[in-house]
């Protein structure tokens, strides 16, 4: 028999890495969720791109890219921003601590389809299509920050006002249609986004 391979179950568990690990929540959001919201944003904007700014953006590979962002916080655990951030012996260590993190999940994989998730896991974000990735991250977190407020909770007020400054410092056109045109709704209430 096949020796068994354990990469999809370890994705699995990014359902039990939570987000904002030092900030009062009064909704927790998981890693999984994170990842699922990027991606369905990633791909919007690509989406926009290709139809408005004549883009060639693979919105399909985006989007995928973007549903494995944080793969490597299944090992690592979601470090807290500040303690990422503020240190930038930290920050490098925990790049590098990623980077290992990405390469024992990619050997995780089957060998006929691991080049396939080389091209989405531990890849260089620099190119135009991580752009979008890291806009559509920044807008998941910068929803996340809308809907703590929407239940009255402050803890996240800072974290909001300064993500959506970086947000609205991005120079894609079709980042901003996003946020002009579908980000309202999340400050909505159920019964304001069903009327017609």
């Amino acid at each position: 028999t096949a020796m068994p391979h354990h990469f999809f179950a370890y994705m699995n568990r990014m359902k039990y890495i939570r987000r904002w690990g030092l900030m009062r929540n009064t909704q927790a959001e998981n890693d999984m969720e994170h990842a699922f919201q990027t991606a369905m944003i990633a791909h919007a904007i690509a989406l926009l791109g290709n139809a408005r700014y004549r883009r060639d953006y693979d919105a399909e590979h985006i989007m995928a890219l973007a549903m494995y962002h944080d793969a490597s916080e299944v090992i690592t655990g979601d470090l807290p921003t500040p303690v990422k951030h503020n240190n930038p012996v930290i920050r490098d260590e925990y790049h590098r601590l990623e980077a290992i993190a990405d390469q024992r999940l990619l050997r995780m994989l089957p060998e006929d389809i691991r080049p396939t998730y080389e091209a989405l896991i531990g890849t260089e974000e620099k190119d135009a299509e991580w752009r979008i990735v890291k806009a559509a991250d920044k807008i998941s977190a910068y929803i996340k920050c809308m809907e703590e407020r929407k239940m009255g909770n402050r803890e996240f007020a800072e974290a909001e006002t300064s993500t959506l400054s970086a947000i609205r410092r991005i120079d894609l056109p079709e980042v901003q249609d996003f946020m002009d045109d579908f980000v309202p709704g999340f400050g909505m209430s159920l019964d304001e986004i069903s009327r017609d």
